[in-house]
Parts: structure tokens; C-alpha cells; sequence
């Protein structure tokens, strides 16, 4: 099952991007998409700013999520035509492992690839080192989906097991970043830039998921088996508008506005932070995906984490904050 939802998904992703061919509409189609907060979505304010989306023909939205289990659920009510989100989320609901509640069975299916995660363990200034995490509280989205699975083998690659730590389910990296500069946490998965926020801050990079596991695909590209063929003509339109996006990006000669952007749409974040995030989010090899590509070694570390780390399913504090 699990690696026929992979090939279905390449596939599909392959199909779409090779089809550069359709007409742009000539009033732009509205769509609706659901990400978390953070600058891995750079490339669509990109492509709404620039005018990418409407010149392929469509006028998407963007709503902003706190949860993974919101998301899954939103996203299976039609409430949204697209996510951006983990492809773990997706393989998680698709294998019924998912932790929201469905109405029916999951027919998510992950169609393009955005980045490897960039995902870094980050700790409160006074832990640094693992062995300092034992007894303390661990920030997490949800326990079976998303990037707890990367958190939860990093931890036992370097000697500690569940049991040895507390996790909370806090939310999305946004909300988890702020419980940790609250130290209401000691520890969390972060993505940049989140990360670089918390460094800022004097919170300490224990360890990066990049140096542990190698390739890894994060964000991807998800909508729904049963409504992505109804809208084939938005969802190809939006891909084209979202690589047009990540290519402009990429170029150099357009690094100082893209920067700019980054500063006008993450709160908090200052100049040399955007300088920062732009250059590892646009990092040619670790960085978004130019080619917009699953990447297929990446996506047999996501099915051998969740192979590895699914049946711990323990969560000693069951907490929410929003």
C-alpha cells in the first residue's frame, strides 16, 4: 500500500509538470489552499505577487493552519481544494494512522515536492546535548503524523527512548516555536526559518535531520484522488504558476526582493534573518525543490521512519495550546 500511494504520487507529479501546454483561463479560477505558517511558503506569495498564478489562470488562496489534524480534516471536507503539508500526513491518513478523526477512509495523494523538511532539533541555551533532554518536555505537532517520527528517531539514534522524555502536542511550528521561547518546552522540530528565529533568541541547534537521515522529502503538494481529476485544469494551473514562482526565486538577480518579501510576510523576523532564511531556503541542493520533484530516496526515509516508529503511539501529556 505504501508504496503504491509513492508511485501514484510521482507519477502524478511527473504528468502535471510535464504538461506545460494548457491555455491560461481568461478570468482566473479561485482555489483554496491550507498550509502551516512559515517561509517554505515563499513560493506562493512569490506567485501571487508577481502575477504567476493569474497569468496560468487561477487566483488561489491561502488559509493559514494551526494542527495537521485540522488540516487532514479541512482537507476531507472539501473545505480546501489543496494542502501544504508533510507527505508523512498524507501516508499517515492514507494507511488509516492518522490521529483527526475521517468521516471515511483518506484518499490523499501527495502530486508535487516542495522541500526535504529542513527540519533541526532545537533546544532550550542551557541543553546541548541529548543527554540532557532525558526527563524533559518535547514539543510535537501530533504523535503519528507529520515530523514527530524524524524527532522520535533522532532522539533514539543518539540514545534515548520514548519513555525517557514527555511529549506535547502543541501544534504546528509556529505555536511550537513560541512554547519554546516561552520555555514552555524544552525542546522541538523546527524548520527554517523557524530555527533561525530560535537561534536568534540564544536557543541552541542540537542536531539537523538533514546530517542524520540524508535525503528525507517534507512538504509536498496534496490534495484529494477523488476531486483532483474534477479539477485538473486549477491544480495544473497551479503548479505551472508555483514553479514559475520557485524559478524566479532561485534566480539571483531577484534575491533583495525576494528578501523583502520574506521580511513583509513573517512577523518578527528582521533582515539579516531573511538574508538568512532566503539563502538556505533557496540553497540549490538542500533548499526547495527546483523541479518541484518528490524525491524518491527522500520518500524511503519518510516510509522507513514510519515502518520503524508508527506502532509508538505513546503521548504521556495529551495537551493542545493554541
Amino acid at each position: 500500500m505504501l508504496r503504491r500511494f509513492a508511485i501514484w504520487g510521482l507519477i502524478v507529479a511527473a504528468g502535471l509538470l510535464a504538461n506545460g501546454a494548457a491555455q491560461a483561463q481568461p478570468t482566473p479560477q479561485p482555489m483554496r489552499v491550507v498550509a502551516f505558517a512559515g517561509a517554505s511558503n515563499l513560493p506562493f506569495w512569490a506567485a501571487q505577487q508577481k502575477g504567476f498564478f493569474k497569468r496560468e489562470g487561477v487566483d488561489p488562496s491561502l488559509d493559514i493552519t494551526q494542527k495537521s489534524t485540522d488540516l487532514a480534516q479541512d482537507l476531507y471536507a472539501g473545505r480546501f481544494d489543496m494542502a501544504l503539508t508533510s507527505v508523512d500526513n498524507v501516508i499517515a491518513y492514507d494507511e488509516g494512522q492518522g490521529e483527526a478523526e475521517l468521516p471515511g477512509a483518506a484518499d490523499f495523494v501527495a502530486l508535487f515536492g516542495v522541500d526535504n523538511g529542513m527540519l533541526h532539533i532545537m533546544t532550550a541555551p542551557e541543553v546541548t546535548s541529548f543527554a540532557e533532554l532525558k526527563g524533559k518536555t518535547i514539543a510535537v505537532d501530533a504523535m503519528t503524523t507529520g515530523f514527530a517520527f524524524v524527532l522520535r528517531d533522532i532522539l533514539e539514534k543518539n540514545g534515548l527512548k520514548d519513555s525517557d522524555v514527555n511529549f506535547v502536542r502543541v501544534g504546528g511550528g509556529a505555536q511550537r516555536l513560541q512554547a519554546l521561547l516561552n520555555h514552555e518546552q524544552t525542546a522541538t522540530l523546527l524548520n527554517t526559518p523557524l530555527d533561525l528565529v530560535a537561534e536568534s533568541k540564544g536557543f541552541h541547534r542540537l542536531a539537523s535531520a538533514r546530517d542524520v537521515f540524508g535525503a528525507y522529502q517534507g512538504i509536498v503538494g496534496v490534495a484529494r484522488r477523488e476531486s483532483a481529476p474534477k479539477m485538473r485544469d486549477k491544480v495544473e494551473a497551479f503548479i505551472r504558476g508555483f514553479h514559475a514562482a520557485v524559478a524566479w526565486l532561485g534566480d539571483p538577480a531577484n534575491r533583495s526582493e525576494a528578501v523583502a518579501l520574506l521580511e513583509e510576510r513573517m512577523r518578527g523576523m528582521d533582515h539579516v534573518q531573511a538574508e538568512r532564511a532566503y539563502d538556505q531556503l533557496l540553497d540549490p541542493q538542500n533548499g526547495i525543490h527546483r523541479d518541484l520533484a518528490i524525491d524518491r530516496e527522500g520518500l524511503k526515509t519518510v516510509l522507513r521512519l514510519r515502518s520503524h516508529t508508527a506502532s509508538r503511539r505513546r503521548c504521556s501529556t495529551i495537551r493542545i495550546t493554541m
